[in-house]
């Protein structure tokens, strides 16, 4: 696994693990709004692993696809991030999660509309000013679509990075969620999306459940091993993409360390099998 461009989800309880000898991982991600303060122990424990590794910063609070404004205050912010760390990746959702001031614990979908195609391209354009860098768009898991969607989700993400130049990160185990929850293919869905902008992928574990009429139901939990589906998308979504660097998300009921470790491996087999990209 040495030299495997993979990663997981930084997480303090393995801190003295992590650091007590070398590991078999190129990069840690961790979520930006943990580390938005200015000093204590979360940035002495993220400052040691950066002299290790490198860092991937991954945003839960942008709001990319909200209708007002972004918050310039959490912007500076996380300009300040980058220029501490220096982060290989910078990564947003396609969602919303705040409305006048008011932020909310989730990611909610949108409509895929032009209104709203114009919308987040524009929050892209002034992330990616504000930053510095091109950030990365993460594909969402959803539950519900909305009437009045007038795009595909594979075509409205590909448009959002022709317009601003972002890349994307194709979250395999959202494409299983999503796919699943609206009663369609996951390779189909795989497909639509513009796998040529993809610059890294997140791989995650789900919870079986079942909607009011009793039709399967995926919930994006990040808090079991990643699944056989995802696994098996995962290697169809790299003989596309080529070897790209890959994530372990596990964000809840955070197993021990070698549990997680075991998951990078199994990662770090499915690069070494694949191909690389050839250029176009």
């Amino acid at each position: 696994m040495a030299g495997s461009d993979v990663g997981v989800g930084f997480k303090p309880q393995h801190f003295a693990e992590i650091i007590a000898e070398p590991q078999p991982l190129r990069f840690f991600e961790v979520h930006a709004e943990n580390y938005m303060g200015e000093g204590g122990p979360p940035h002495a424990q993220l400052s040691a692993v950066r002299e290790r590794y490198e860092l991937s910063l991954h945003g839960v609070g942008l709001s990319i696809g909200g209708e007002g404004p972004l918050d310039r205050v959490h912007l500076a912010r996380l300009r300040t991030l980058c220029d501490r760390y220096q982060p290989r990746m910078f990564s947003e959702h396609l969602a919303w999660s705040s409305h006048d001031g008011v932020y909310l614990n989730d990611l909610l979908p949108l409509p895929y509309t032009d209104e709203t195609l114009a919308q987040v391209a524009r929050h892209i354009d002034q992330v990616q000013a504000a930053l510095g860098r091109k950030m990365l768009l993460e594909n969402p898991a959803t539950y519900v679509a909305f009437d009045e969607s007038t795009t595909p989700e594979g075509a409205f993400i590909a448009e959002i990075c022709r317009r601003t130049g972002c890349g994307l990160l194709l979250d395999v185990a959202n494409v299983v969620v999503s796919a699943t929850n609206h009663g369609a293919d996951p390779r189909a869905l795989l497909a639509a999306l513009p796998l040529n902008r993809v610059e890294e992928i997140h791989l995650a574990g789900h919870r079986h459940d079942q909607d009011d009429t009793g039709a399967p139901l995926l919930i994006d939990t990040h808090d079991s091993p990643v699944p056989d589906a995802v696994w098996s998308l995962y290697r169809e979504a790299l003989a596309i993409t080529g070897p790209v660097p890959t994530l372990i998300e596990w964000d809840n009921d955070v197993p021990a360390w070698n549990v997680l470790l075991a998951e990078a491996r199994a990662a770090a087999l499915c690069l070494a099998a694949t191909a690389p990209r050839r250029a176009a």
